[in-house]
């Protein structure tokens, strides 16, 4: 059974930092690209960052020099640092899993909020 499990959420101020971590389990952790995607109300769910398995890393511009995804394969665990946060970092975070041979994979998603 697949698991990818988020913590580290919570409520924040504006300047803060939260960082997330996402234990997976069930998968050959190794061989997938990890992602996280955040989603707020009303809004669709968008890919924030992105970290492949050799390590290489992406990030929408507005959390670029903010934000930093990165991975532990022998933790199975890919993390989230969020410094700097806004108020309009605030969302649910999902973990997902990705590669091109197998199903894609969430979790369940973690609340971000961060206040002015």
């Amino acid at each position: 059974q697949v698991q990818l499990v988020e913590s580290g959420g919570g409520l924040v101020q504006a300047g803060g930092s939260l960082r997330l971590s996402c234990a997976a389990s069930g998968i050959d952790f190794s061989t997938y690209r990890m992602a996280w995607y955040r989603q707020a109300p009303g809004k669709s769910r968008d890919m924030v960052a992105s970290i492949g398995r050799g390590g290489s890393t992406s990030y929408v511009n507005s959390v670029k020099g903010r934000f930093t995804i990165s991975r532990d394969n022998a933790k199975n665990t890919v993390y989230l640092q969020m410094n700097s946060l806004k108020p309009e970092d605030t969302a649910v975070y999902y973990c997902n899993a990705w590669n091109y041979i197998n199903p894609e994979y969430w979790g369940q998603g973690a609340q971000v909020t961060v206040s002015s």
